[in-house]
């Protein structure tokens, strides 16, 4: 007895010490990695936790033909999901055909049906995909090359490869495939000779789960992630994941982002990490419009009020907090979304809903009195001063997409600033007053809506409209992602939501 005891305890040792290495190289947001196929030169993984980037080194002869040889980074995923990372190469290398990418596996044997999303090193660009075991490879070549922005996307048996040079709008290929439900996906690097380890590293690296097409908006929801970008690099931190819908987040000079969530706001540290609320007294159906005054002592808000038959009514309080709110609009004028206070904290501008239509309006803090600014049957909505005050930017579809406009402070002198085929909601100026963030919409979105979980982009472009929308950022969001100014002090990073469930 006492032998076959010790032999237990020492079994039971030995899986617990599996277990821990086992634990130990779940890396990142993956479950584990591993070379495929008889690889002659062992690969790795390291992933910098601070900031969020993973180095994959890899050897293989080819992945092609029926059997691939490379170095992969998985997850074990099921159903419809978006991958994309942002990737390089590391030093010139050996095999112009070496190549790193996204792979979707139905498992870890080197013969495996696949699909892949492969970015060579000569830069051509292309979907490759093995339809059964052992079967010889085939590709789809995409126009895009040496991108340094990969997207693979599942859509039931569709799947789609999107690619960009970071700042550019994706051009897509894609294929149908039938492999299972549940898969493996994930990075790789191959390459293309046996003799040769070559290394990539991949940074903006996100799995996202999209909605499901019965999803009801605003009765259901995904979970959501908090992330910051510096703004001249695009490079990207996820600083929180939550199970719920969060949104909208404000950039304090106290260095906290907040936040709302199911009617609430919230405050994130960015030093420690730590969540808290905001105190709002009695204003507990709080939507995504709250906005900051320019020396953040006081903090707007869109509350729905169950005393005017629940349309969202403006109030204002203290950043710090307060119990009793000050309301600022009047009962029985319609819905208001606060979105803006003057540089001098005396006047809000908002979204109205008054005589059937959206208008921007602005109202002094002190009376309620209102003024109108703009004046159309289409929607005009998202307004926000400019730090100097010489200026009101807003959204409108008043030309057909919604695009980004800017007035006088009275309302005069109405100017279009954007000017292609997307929906751009949602500008911000910032701090400097010499650069403009907003969100984009795809085309097929009506130009009215700015809905929850769409393949959207963040675009940056000069205030005055005197150059390009570059892209920023290749997001899985939309409604909540970047409604409210979120540019930190020093101009320098955004604060976003993007989603996944």
């Amino acid at each position: 007895m006492i032998r076959k005891t010790s032999g237990l305890a020492a079994i039971l040792a030995m899986v617990f010490l599996n277990i821990n290495g086992m634990r130990s190289q779940e890396i990142g947001i993956f479950d584990n990695h591993l070379d495929i196929g008889a690889v002659k030169n062992e690969g790795s993984v390291t992933y910098n936790e601070e900031e969020q980037v993973y180095t994959i080194t890899g050897s293989g002869t080819n992945m092609w033909f029926g059997e691939d040889e490379f170095h992969y980074l998985w997850k074990a995923i099921q159903g419809d999901f978006i991958l994309r990372a942002r990737l390089e190469f590391t030093g010139e290398g050996t095999d112009p055909h070496r190549k790193i990418g996204w792979i979707v596996r139905n498992n870890l044997a080197p013969d495996s049906p696949h699909v892949n999303a492969a970015i060579h090193g000569d830069g051509l660009t292309s979907l490759q995909y093995r339809e059964s075991k052992g079967a010889d490879t085939q590709e789809v070549v995409s126009e895009n090359k040496a991108p340094d922005v990969v997207q693979l996307e599942r859509r039931g048996n569709t799947f789609i490869m999107s690619t960009a040079k970071f700042g550019e709008a994706f051009t897509s290929v894609e294929v149908e495939m039938d492999l299972r439900n549940e898969v493996f996906a994930g990075l790789y690097i191959s390459a293309h000779n046996p003799e040769v380890v070559e290394k990539a590293v991949f940074k903006n690296v996100r799995i996202s789960k999209p909605a499901p097409e019965d999803l009801v908006p605003y009765r259901d929801y995904l979970g959501s992630r908090l992330e910051v970008m510096n703004v001249e690099t695009g490079e990207r931190k996820v600083l929180m994941t939550s199970g719920h819908s969060i949104q909208a987040p404000n950039w304090t000079k106290e260095g906290q982002l907040i936040y709302n969530s199911n009617g609430w706001l919230y405050k994130y540290d960015l030093e420690s990490g730590k969540v808290s609320m905001l105190n709002t007294g009695f204003a507990s159906s709080n939507n995504n419009d709250h906005v900051m005054s320019f020396d953040e002592s006081k903090i707007a808000i869109s509350h729905h009020n169950p005393e005017d038959n629940g349309n969202s009514s403006i109030y204002y309080l203290s950043v710090a907090g307060s119990e009793n709110p000050v309301k600022v609009t009047k009962d029985g004028v319609g819905a208001s979304y606060a979105h803006g206070w003057s540089p001098d904290a005396r006047e809000i501008l908002f979204t109205g809903d008054r005589n059937g239509q959206y208008d921007i309006y602005k109202a002094n803090v002190a009376t309620g009195e209102e003024k109108q600014l703009t004046n159309t049957k289409t929607l005009d909505d998202g307004s926000e001063f400019s730090p100097d005050g010489k200026y009101i930017y807003f959204n409108s579809n008043r030309t057909g997409t919604m695009q980004v406009w800017r007035m006088q402070p009275d309302g005069s002198e109405e100017t279009q600033i954007t000017t292609d085929e997307l929906n751009d909601w949602f500008p911000h100026i910032s701090p400097d007053g010499k650069q403009m963030i907003f969100i984009s919409f795809p085309k097929e979105v009506p130009s009215g809506d700015h809905p929850f979980y769409k393949r959207c982009l963040l675009r940056l472009m000069p205030a005055d409209g005197g150059g390009e929308a570059k892209v920023i950022a290749y997001i899985y969001g939309g409604q909540g992602t970047i409604n409210v100014p979120s540019w930190s002090p020093d101009g320098k990073y955004v604060a976003f939501v993007t989603n996944s469930n």
